[in-house]
């Protein structure tokens, strides 16, 4: 199951909806702002992810070699 699975039962009509109410919350100037933050929280996140996954691996050479 995908993380965005709900959005298959979705019509296209309820999606204009939420971006619709989106729109109106933050207004069309503060939007990219908001896309640029979790941009680049998700970039932090996978970067903190892939070092994580290094220093495992690493470990488990070292280990290896012992």
């Amino acid at each position: 199951m995908t993380t965005l699975g709900f959005i298959q039962n979705m019509g296209g009509g309820s999606i204009i909806l939420i971006v619709l109410v989106v729109l109106l919350l933050f207004g069309a100037k503060r939007i990219p702002e908001l896309a640029r933050g979790l941009g680049r929280g998700i970039r932090e996140f996978k970067d903190a992810t892939k070092d994580i996954q290094n220093d495992l691996e690493e470990g488990l050479k070292d280990d290896k070699k012992k």
